[in-house]
């Protein structure tokens, strides 16, 4: 089996090669399918979302964070901390950046939230370089969304409830990849820290995954 490292690179090597114009297709099309993928979570209320801002090669997100906003959802983004710890902070189209302390992105500014915020989120929607079929995702090798979503169990075990105080299996989680990188079922090694994802959001569509 290909190695993690060997996956991710080979996919930065094909996004460092996308144009602006590419770029520019890809997050509309990631706005266009994770919005009704938002509002299919929270019928008829605006929910609220943890999400990232994609930078450089990475699939865009803005479009799609404008866009839940202007629907009436509250965005949460993080902010790197101290021992691969991830911070929360809300997020709007007026909201100042400032650069992270602990990793070469900029970051929102503004109150900090724990991972104990999620309580009242309806969907996560995170970063990564690759998803295959069965729900394993390759991240960016930081480890802070692995250390994130162990967290998450924690914090939102099954059964549980989300802001609208309804049941749920288990809090929504969507990668954002593009098309080419949502691999066959077993393609990425799982390790025992690897957390599984629901979803693939991508420029092409939303694809249901642990199949």
């Amino acid at each position: 089996m290909v190695s993690k490292e060997e996956i991710r690179a080979s996919h930065r090597i094909r996004r460092a090669a996308l144009t602006p114009a590419a770029l520019q297709i890809a997050g509309a099309g990631i706005a266009r399918h994770g919005l009704p993928w938002a509002t299919e979570l929270t019928p008829g209320t605006p929910g609220t979302f943890a999400a990232y801002l994609g930078v450089g090669s990475e699939p865009p997100t803005l479009d799609l964070l404008t866009a839940l906003h202007g629907a009436g959802h509250r965005i949460l983004l993080p902010v790197c901390e101290p021992g691969l710890a991830l911070s929360w902070v809300y997020w709007t189209p007026d909201s100042e950046f400032v650069r992270s302390r602990y990793a070469p992105i900029l970051e929102p500014a503004g109150e900090r939230h724990d991972t104990a915020v999620m309580r009242h989120t309806d969907g996560i929607i995170l970063p990564a370089t690759a998803v295959d079929f069965s729900g394993n995702r390759i991240g960016q090798g930081g480890g802070y969304y692995d250390k994130f979503l162990a967290a998450l169990a924690a914090v939102i075990p099954a059964g549980t409830s989300a802001s609208d105080g309804g049941p749920l299996p288990s809090l929504p989680t969507a990668a954002v990849v593009y098309d080419t990188e949502v691999l066959p079922a077993g393609s990425i090694p799982a390790e025992s820290f690897d957390r599984k994802v629901a979803a693939a959001l991508t420029p092409g569509g939303l694809l249901g995954l642990q199949r």
